[in-house]
């Protein structure tokens, strides 16, 4: 599916760099405040477009824990998470998976069509973390303290 597009925040990053703060306890502050934004965007995107038949993969989404480590980039995967049971029109419990759900509903099949609503939350997601993670950075070099994350 879409991912995150980081690059309004290059000097940010770049600024972290230099001071050898991409990984550690700051670093994981900014993911998690990230992590969140995305998820009520991927929350919000769904009921915007109208994927919300028995609610349950809305409420599936989330991030697991913990903050992972591949080669110095910290990051967080926001998806649905759990699988459902769902009964068929011929009474047969199925499970289904919630990521298979908005995979799907994402992408369309041949009986419904794309929405590339991951997409809009997304793209709406970008300038509140932003935001978000300019003000953290600011606040941790004015005063040392590491912000809280919500």
């Amino acid at each position: 599916m879409a991912s995150f597009d980081s690059s309004g925040l290059d000097d940010l990053i770049s600024d972290m760099e230099r001071r050898g703060e991409t990984s550690g306890p700051m670093a994981e502050a900014m993911v998690n405040a990230a992590v969140e934004i995305i998820r009520q965007a991927w929350v919000d995107a769904a009921i915007a477009h109208g994927h919300v038949d028995t609610g349950t993969m809305i409420k599936s989404i989330d991030y697991p824990e913990p903050v992972h480590n591949l080669g110095g980039v910290l990051y967080r995967d926001v998806y649905p998470q759990r699988r459902h049971k769902r009964t068929s029109k011929n009474g047969k419990d199925r499970s289904v998976r919630n990521a298979e759900k908005a995979f799907i509903l994402h992408y369309g099949s041949s009986s419904i069509p794309a929405s590339y609503w991951v997409d809009d939350a997304d793209e709406a997601a970008g300038p509140l973390i932003q935001e978000k993670l300019e003000a953290m950075w600011a606040e941790y070099l004015e005063t040392g303290e590491i912000p809280a994350s919500d």
